[in-house]
């Protein structure tokens, strides 16, 4: 389903009428219409669509237009609201009651109306009735006439119009787990009662055979998969690399060539099982033209799958990526080993950035006296204090090359800009590696490339803790590149045939942050989802409205937004978020 929600503004005005209320009709109206304005330039859904804004039919006074407001916000399909206005209002009566919608307030910054006055009393009305809003003031004092929206007041209306406009979206999709626990993992030990209280999201579930059934009964389009391979030949199987497997362990060609048919297949219908394919309708199909209304999954793979069948790592590799044989198009979320909990924080990343997702083992922190040791060689300039591997079998998007560029540098784009030589410049960097068949018993093919450095990045990940609930770890870094010698090293003694990404967080005087083996040693599972940017602000809030509390995150303090009523559990910023979420718990509970 691609409806996606809407952000409602709320023009609020003192309801005394015959002098006072006619008087800032107009101003109060300007304000909400540069509000929407601005989100609707600024932001875009996941399509590349602007974020819509609905705007009340009039001002709101006094509890029926709060009513009327609220009316039209639902048919509207409005999923967050913006509360704006420039003078005293009447809170109980004009405040957002729906339990359901992400809220903020603004209040205006002048002297002729106490705009900050009512900002101040709605904001108690929230906290006293449970219902948490974000409070906008702008710092400095603006003229009546002004309607301009200062930088500072514009940056919080941005980030939570973003982080909301998130939860909105999540609101009434699926996960869909194809196949269950992967190798004991605890982030595939799929939690529904998260899903729903936290995110208002279902879980869809097949068993991996369903794979099987779909491809034995040709239940896929043909067409497609002739285009597919013609594609696949094209860009893919012709930087098929070295197969490193003993020669007893070695699949003929024959064996490969069927291999390289059967992840295509793949592919097309772990795509046909999450968003559904009105081809299949076409063929007769008609329950699998449906699909699972997902907009994340995970494929368990390991080790049921892939002892015997061809491994998952092309299919979730390209569907992770921004393009594939029908063009550009937007990246899907696909967890390796049916990971839920790094498919959220990829689900995160990717709602807030609009862009595709790397999905890695947190596999290794190096030292530079261990680097020195092995290699001979110091590390230098970012990476002088030691480097995280980030590395994962073949199923990091192919985003994460780097080989798109802004202003000369390496960058991952949101789809609608990136260009056709930059996908060519994707798949030209990636080797596609027959599966290292100590691991993988059924083959398949697992890519290969290196990040390039110097892109921002943010690493977080979500965790479930028994007694606590969710909580959420963020850590701003950048990619980098070693000396090729160093890196060769040190990624022979992992696995060649995988992608890596050498990742370092940025430092700080916090204790998690205060080395980068504390990092490495303070990540509270095997894997993390990485997002290109620091947009660890934005998931502080959105995880805020979510109410899951942040165990972990190197964000500049002044950089944090979460609702006001956040103030009154204590002065020390995360004791106070963890205390807000047990005290206020899931939005859908």
């Amino acid at each position: 389903m691609k409806k996606y929600p809407k952000i409602g503004i709320r023009p609020t005005i003192d309801a005394r009428q015959k002098g006072v209320r006619e008087s800032l009709e107009e101003k109060t109206m300007n304000l909400a219409k540069a509000v929407a304005q601005l989100i609707t330039s600024n932001l875009k859904n996941g399509d590349g669509s602007p974020v819509e804004c609905v705007i009340a039919d009039s001002t709101i006074g006094r509890v029926a237009e709060t009513a009327a407001c609220a009316e039209k916000f639902e048919k509207e399909g409005v999923g967050a609201t913006i509360t704006v206005t420039s003078c005293w209002c009447y809170g109980a009566e004009t405040m957002d009651m729906n339990p359901h919608y992400p809220k903020a307030v603004w209040g205006f910054n002048g002297t002729e109306r106490p705009g900050a006055v009512y900002l101040a009393a709605v904001l108690a009305a929230h906290a006293q009735k449970g219902l948490p809003a974000f409070g906008i003031y702008g710092r400095d004092v603006q003229d009546l006439d002004d309607n301009t929206i200062p930088e500072d007041v514009a940056e919080k209306l941005l980030r939570f119009a973003r982080a909301a406009q998130a939860v909105a979206t999540m609101r009434g999709k699926s996960y869909l787990s194809m196949g269950s626990v992967s190798m004991g993992i605890a982030g595939s030990i799929v939690n529904p009662d998260f899903f729903q209280e936290y995110l208002g999201m279902r879980n869809e579930s097949i068993d991996m055979s369903e794979i099987i059934r779909r491809v034995n009964e040709g239940i896929y389009d043909k067409d497609e998969f002739a285009k597919a391979m013609a594609w696949t030949e094209k860009w893919c199987k012709k930087n098929e690399g070295t197969d490193f497997n003993i020669p007893e362990k070695t699949k003929t060609r024959e064996e490969k060539d069927a291999d390289w048919e059967f992840v295509v297949k793949m592919t097309i219908i772990m795509r046909d099982l999450m968003q559904g394919n009105p081809k299949l309708r076409e063929m007769g199909f008609k329950e699998e033209a449906l699909g699972h209304n997902a907009i994340a999954a995970g494929f368990q793979g390991q080790r049921q799958w892939t002892d015997f069948m061809p491994n998952g790592d092309f299919s979730e590799a390209l569907l992770n990526t921004s393009f594939d044989w029908n063009g550009i198009r937007e990246a899907y979320v696909v967890a390796t080993e049916n990971d839920a909990c790094n498919g959220v924080a990829m689900l995160f990343g990717h709602l807030l950035s609009n862009r595709a997702q790397i999905f890695s083992d947190v596999r290794t922190f190096w030292s530079p006296e261990a680097v020195e040791r092995v290699t001979g060689k110091k590390l230098t300039g970012l990476a002088q204090h030691g480097i995280i591997h980030l590395i994962n079998s073949g199923a990091t998007t192919l985003d994460g090359t780097g080989c798109q560029t802004e202003n000369g540098q390496p960058t991952m784009k949101p789809y609608w800009d990136i260009t056709e030589e930059e996908v060519k410049n994707c798949l030209e960097a990636t080797t596609w590696y027959p599966a290292n068949r100590d691991y993988f018993r059924g083959g398949g093919y697992s890519s290969n490339f290196l990040s390039k450095g110097g892109m921002p990045v943010t690493m977080s990940r979500l965790n479930l803790v028994k007694g606590l609930g969710p909580v959420l770890q963020i850590a701003e870094g950048w990619t980098v590149e070693l000396d090729q010698e160093i890196h060769k090293a040190l990624d022979v003694r992992t696995d060649r045939t995988w992608p890596t990404t050498w990742f370092v967080p940025r430092l700080c005087n916090k204790a998690p942050f205060k080395d980068v083996y504390s990092v490495m040693n303070n990540w509270g599972a095997n894997h993390g989802a990485i997002s290109y940017g620091h947009i660890g602000q934005d998931l502080i809030t959105l995880a805020s409205i979510l109410r899951i509390p942040v165990c972990m995150h190197n964000v500049d303090e002044e950089k944090i937004f979460r609702p006001s009523a956040w103030n009154a559990f204590g002065m020390d910023k995360e004791g106070a978020d963890y205390r807000a979420c047990a005290a206020y718990g899931p939005i859908y509970k």
